[in-house]
């Protein structure tokens, strides 16, 4: 068995690196060399088996006398070779080596250095202060990085995440305070995500952050020795002492010396700080343009950015179809885009799963609107019956001490508008869903939602709800809608039936106590009680042993059924069974839906309260009878049982069973318990007449739509989901048993005639519709051939489901069944989006009425999105602390501030304790200000991750910082221009532009036709990241540096060129931007001159850049400025590797012929600037580099030579080449010897090897650029 060797102290780190990778391990596909796991043991190896020298903890014996690994980064990769993120040599794999190495050279050297120090472990010759920023400039990639990322390598922890969190245990709990994690706030986060992994947990415990206060001396234990340090080490130390010595002596003469003249001396350099809020103040009347004529702000601010737009851009009707056209059933070439909003309830708030929805959907609406068509993006809201009435109901009871029932249906009613029109009576809910002003409503304008708002809509409106009341009487009339008695999810709390979307399923693993409302005491659930029925006739006392898990419905048995090839109960054919506590004798039944071997092989029935018994039930004829009423209380049963609620019966059914010597046994039992999303109440399924909607043939209709293509459903993978859901349907109930909502338009038959028997519930006969209660008499009397006055009407009292009102929203909102322009110009319409967890609840309902009503497909398209969990992967939940309300996002909000929010919830006290831990974990210091245009873009770049979004609120921000990479560039550009600068009237370029100005518009075209593609394949990430790519890495990292000794030269054609270009870029590449970030892109766009007078006043209705506009596409500008930018980029590694970072050394460039040659020479001017190297000069065919230059390929025909004569200290640089070489050769040996052990090709899995490989290469081309640096400095001596 292989054997893990550990250090036993609690701060051991490297050891610990192995011990989480061991965990990791265990949790996947094992360890590396494909045995068993190692067992761990907590001290050094036997001197008499360690191979020489001996090895450094963690080490890993594979087996006695086997393969010998050491040190805490081969070993953890051999623990967790899944660890690596991919096949070695892949792309996640060399992006997790590099940050693994990253923790070892960078991360644990400035850990150590500033933590041991503080702790007392080494005397610290530096000033404290320079280790803590050796660490800080440690972290600054990490903090970058983890801006727009959860984890260094993909979604999940990697081995890169683990070398670097254990590489910072010791800073997070010894040195970094509070005030410094807040600095470093991304690594913070991320570390803290690690650290309550499952496997980090195992390992580390509770990690406790520093707090800022240090106990006097912290001393190693016992079983931690200071390791004695190598000649080598010492040597290193006295040198670091010395020049520590030399320095502060020089610093002390300098301060002791007056400063010269009168000069005064410099003020100390102060930390750069968050300039703050920056707030437009200027008076702006609601519906007026914004004031830009002023001087931009010196760094972006959204709150600056995002003021005064959205009033003026709806003042002016930007949003609405008939912005720029007489009417909306003008001619348009450009075709008709019409998408109606996904109505959110009237009782809530809109989240970040609402916000990903309203930014696909406005993005995809100002695409529409700025290619041309006639666009309408239709607002609504939705009545939310359950929603409102348990609301309205609760605020009577708090504020009156009446129930409903007290009130009596039109008061009530009357109290629920007047709380629906009234923000201020939904205050302390924050839910009002006024008129004016609403919360939702204001939510979706700082969103920056382009909604026509003056078509928006409610679902109780006149308009829509007659369209709901005729929906219901055509397809009543048509046989579609019907009357039947069924079982449903009832809600004894609610009273009423729920549909299958408000139902929770809680998973339990056995016996758990849950609390229940109405009920004092928990409830006892996932149990399961077995009991005995005594066979009827037995001489021999015979008996069949039943199970349940609700054993107060055994009052409600009506057989026991059994397999009909079960050979145990054959003899009982035709027997029954005696029911204890009721005066009947139960059949034996034999139906093959039984599990022989499930329990005894036996099964109780009760038709009434179990859809499985319901339908045995129908097979064999039995009686289904109802022991519970509409509350939960027990009917239909003899005393004692007779009214006990529900689970107190189930508590007195024991006993009596206990009583009379039937109970037989209860053990724990996995189950699910169904829960009423709404009340919590647990979900009985009740018998109940209610109205139903048969769904076969609009289902099959809705089927064949997407398999002839009429109807596309994208991503095309929902499509198996859909037809599996439609070649399934079952039966739809649309009867709720509330008042709020739209009531039913049915009515009940009563005829005053002796030659009419009178009529049950569930018999439909007896039930008439109408548009109104006169239409439904004459019905009636025609229906029973007798005259109108001898009918007398009783109207259902129930309500209708809200998912009927929902499905019938792109017909209700346009007027449907009146003749209307806007019905005959946007219906159908051409997209629904939404997210794919409500396909079948109202995508597929909307689809089925509209080809049903009209005849024709409701919209065109369907796409679905991702649903968005938080940064673990969790569903959003209030009891959890993840659910993020955007304005949060938008403008920031403190951990005080989310708690607060807590508070005014509904959550119980102990759920509000969870959130705030929840909330603590992930937002430490609070949700940072990131702006509408960051949430916006940051949740469309989201949306590569699959199904669903693990959205890390922290990432977002990384966006915040592009807005102000917008800013400065485009303000940088604006001094570029010049106040006089007048563009051409056209883009086209004139003939004079340069090689980059070439590749720029080459760049551009690129992005533009990616733009276009992306949105029409629904593409979001595509789009996003070309046009982050662009703006970023092509248009500010190149373009912009190549350009400034251009506007700042005496060439005066190339400037104007060059300007040109630059108007061209800003005003196209804001244009692309402007669907995700409609707020900076306006604000932005109004500071750019006009090509022509005559230009749109806003950017929102400004036409988005076509390929055929931009149609600049130039490869042999492309290859020249790929050449440049290679030769860039091999120049920066050389300058990092040698520390010249203030040095701009020369540079020769060494071709392979002349064509390469002259194309270097074209682009040196551009690696000049975008290097900062000093000359850069391309050498004649076979002529030689001059001495003392470090060299680096660009590619297979350019090779650079950076000089470094005089630059460098030759003999220091040798030193340091030495110590890593020795190194690279070590690491190199000991792959090998571990490639070349016995049994490697067989028992190490081939991704490991294949890793193994990787790394081999990898150390064996290390080796070869040391030697060549070698040779380098050993010529300069």
């Amino acid at each position: 068995m292989s054997t893990l060797y550990v250090s036993p102290h609690p701060d051991a780190f490297p050891s610990l690196r192995a011990l989480i990778a061991a965990r990791y391990g265990e949790a996947g596909e094992g360890p590396g060399w494909g045995g068993a796991h190692p067992r761990i043991c907590l001290q050094p190896p036997p001197t008499s088996r360690t191979p020489f020298p001996p090895p450094r903890l963690p080490a890993l014996e594979q087996g006695p006398g086997g393969l010998w690994v050491w040190g805490a980064t081969a070993v953890a990769q051999l623990l967790w070779p899944a660890g690596l993120g991919g096949p070695g040599g892949s792309r996640a794999a060399v992006l997790v080596q590099q940050w693994v190495s990253y923790a070892d050279t960078e991360l644990i050297p400035a850990a150590c250095g500033a933590t041991l120090p503080a702790l007392g472990l080494r005397s610290s010759a530096q000033d404290p202060q320079a280790v803590l920023g050796a660490l800080g400039r440690a972290l600054s990639p990490l903090e970058e990085w983890l801006r727009l990322h959860t984890y260094l390598a993909g979604e999940a922890p990697t081995l890169a995440d683990l070398a670097a969190v254990t590489a910072l245990l010791l800073p997070f709990r010894y040195v970094l305070d509070p005030p410094a994690r807040r600095i470093w706030n991304n690594v913070t986060r991320w570390f803290v995500t690690c650290v309550r992994q499952p496997e980090f947990r195992a390992v580390l415990g509770e990690v406790v952050l520093y707090s800022g206060a240090r106990p006097l001396s912290h001393q190693p234990g016992p079983e931690a020795p200071a390791l004695p340090k190598t000649a080598a080490q010492l040597k290193k130390e006295a040198k670091k002492r010395e020049k520590l010595e030399k320095f502060q002596q020089k610093q002390k003469i300098q301060q002791q010396q007056p400063p010269p003249g009168e000069k005064k001396p410099k003020p100390e350099k102060r930390e750069k700080r968050d300039p703050g809020v920056i707030t437009y103040d200027l008076p702006t009347p609601p519906g007026e343009k914004k004031d830009v004529s002023g001087p931009m702000p010196d760094s972006y601010s959204p709150r600056y950015v995002e003021a005064a737009w959205y009033p003026w851009w709806e003042q002016q009707g930007f949003f609405k179809p008939e912005y720029g056209r007489p009417n909306v059933s003008a001619a348009n070439p450009r075709g008709v885009f019409m998408m109606c909003i996904p109505p959110p309830n009237v009782t809530g708030s809109l989240h970040l799963g609402h916000a990903l929805t309203n930014a696909i959907q406005d993005s995809l609406t100002r695409w529409h609107r700025m290619r041309g068509e006639t666009t309408l993006w239709n607002p609504g809201c939705d009545h939310a019956g359950i929603a409102t009435q348990v609301v309205v109901e609760k605020k009577l009871w708090r504020e009156q001490g009446l129930s409903r029932h007290q009130l009596g249906r039109e008061a009530f009613l009357q109290e629920v508008w007047k709380w629906k029109e009234d923000p201020g009576t939904s205050a302390d809910l924050s839910l009002s869903a006024s008129r004016k002003g609403d919360r939702i409503y204001h939510q979706l304008k700082k969103l920056g939602s382009s909604l026509d708002w003056d078509r928006a809509c409610f679902t109780m409106d006149p308009k829509l709800s007659a369209a709901v009341t005729e929906a219901f009487v055509r397809l009543h009339e048509e046989g579609i809608i019907y009357r039947s008695t069924r079982l449903v999810n009832w809600s004894c709390t609610l009273n009423s039936a729920i549909s299958d979307i408000e139902v929770d399923k809680k998973e339990l693993t056995g016996r758990t106590l849950l609390s229940v409302p109405g009920y004092k005491e928990k409830v006892e659930f996932g149990v399961l009680v077995s009991f005995a029925y005594k066979v009827q006739g037995s001489d021999s006392d015979e008996e069949v042993v039943v199970a349940t898990t609700r054993i107060e419905t055994m009052l409600g048995d009506v057989a026991v059924a059994v397999h009909p090839k079960d050979t145990r109960y054959q003899h009982l054919k035709g027997k029954n069974v005696i029911h204890p506590f009721l005066s009947r004798s139960l059949p034996i039944v034999f139906d093959e839906f039984v599990d022989m071997d499930f329990g005894t092989g036996a099964v109780k029935i009760t038709p009434a309260h179990d859809q499985n018994d319901y339908e045995v039930g129908q097979r064999h004829g039995l009686e289904a009878i109802s022991i519970m009423d509409s509350r939960g209380a027990l009917i239909n049963v003899p005393p004692p049982f007779l009214g006990l609620p529900r689970f107190e019966a189930r508590k007195a059914v024991l006993v009596a069973l206990k009583e009379r010597g039937l109970f037989r046994g209860i053990e724990d039992n996995p189950m699910v318990v169904p829960l009423c999303n709404r009340s919590k109440d647990v979900v009985e399924p009740l018998l109940r007449p209610q109205w139903y909607v048969r769904c076969g043939e609009m289902a099959q209709a809705a089927s064949a739509a997407v398999t002839r293509g009429d109807l596309r459903i994208l991503p095309e993978a929902h499509q198996r989901t859909w037809h599996a859901w439609m070649d399934n349907i079952r039966e739809w109930c649309i009867s709720r048993q509330l008042w709020w909502g739209h009531r039913i338009p049915a009515y009940f038959v009563t005829v005053s005639d002796p030659a009419v028997p009178p009529g049950e519930d569930p018999d439909g006969r007896y039930w008439v519709s109408g548009r109104n209660e006169a239409e439904a008499r004459e019905k009636a009397a025609k229906e029973f051939g007798v005259s109108p006055d001898k009918i007398s009407l009783q109207q259902d009292e129930d309500v209708l489901d809200t998912w009927f009102s929902s499905g019938l929203f792109p017909l209700s909102i346009l007027g449907w069944p009146n003749q209307s322009e806007d019905l005959s110009v946007f219906y159908p319409g051409t997209l629904l989006e939404t997210g794919h967890d409500i396909l079948f609840f109202w995508v597929a309902r909307m689809v089925m009425l509209g080809l049903k009503l009209t005849g024709r497909l409701p919209f065109r398209e369907v796409y679905l999105h991702a649903i968005v969990r938080d940064a673990h992967g969790r569903k959003m939940s209030k009891s959890l602390g993840n659910v993020i309300d955007p304005l949060d996002v938008i403008y920031g909000i403190s951990l005080q501030g989310l708690h607060n929010q807590l508070l005014n919830s509904n959550l119980d006290p102990s759920e509000v304790e969870k959130a705030k831990e929840g909330q603590k974990a992930d937002f430490p210091a609070g949700i940072p200000e990131c702006g509408t245009d960051a949430l916006r873009f940051g949740l469309c770049a989201y949306m590569s991750q699959g199904r669903d979004i693990n959205l890390d609120v922290n990432r977002i921000l990384g966006y915040r910082h592009f807005c102000n990479k917008l800013w400065n560039a485009t303000k940088f550009a604006l001094r570029g221009l010049g106040k006089g600068f007048v563009p051409s009237p056209t883009s086209q370029p004139g003939g004079h532009e340069s090689l980059v100005d070439r590749w720029i518009r080459s760049r551009l075209t690129e992005a533009v036709r990616l733009s276009n593609q992306g949105f029409q394949a629904y593409d979001f990430p595509a789009v996003t990241t070309a046009q982050y790519s662009f703006w970023l890495y092509e248009l500010c990292d190149v373009y912009l540096e190549c350009l400034k000794p251009v506007l700042n030269g005496v060439d005066q054609v190339a400037a104007e060129c060059a300007r040109q270009t630059l108007y061209t870029c800003l005003d196209v590449g804001l244009r692309l931007l402007s669907p995700f970030m409609p707020f900076v892109t306006e604000e932005l766009f109004q500071r750019l001159p006009r090509r022509m007078p005559q230009a749109p006043p806003s950017l929102c209705v400004t036409p988005y850049p076509e390929p055929s506009e931009c149609s600049w596409k130039d490869p042999e500008a492309e290859a020249a400025l790929e050449l440049a930018l290679s030769i860039t980029r091999a120049v920066r590694s050389l300058r990092a590797d040698y520390n010249l970072t203030r040095i701009r050394p020369d540079c020769f460039l060494e071709v392979a012929d002349e064509a390469t040659g002259a194309l270097a020479s074209a682009v040196s001017g551009y690696v000049q600037a975008l290097a900062s190297a000093g000359v850069v000069a391309v050498l004649a065919l076979g002529a030689p580099a001059p001495q003392g230059c470090a060299v680096a390929l660009a590619s297979d025909r350019c090779s650079i030579h950076l000089q470094l004569q005089g630059l460098v200290d030759p003999a220091r640089e040798l030193g340091k080449l030495q110590a890593k070489r020795v190194e690279a050769q070590r690491q190199a040996q000991r792959l090998r010897e571990r490639r070349a052990a016995s049994g490697y090709p067989v028992k190490v899995p081939l991704e490991v090897q294949e890793a193994d490989e990787a790394k081999l290469q990898q150390t064996e081309a290390e080796l070869r650029k040391v030697d060549e640096a070698i040779a380098l400095f050993q010529k300069m001596l």
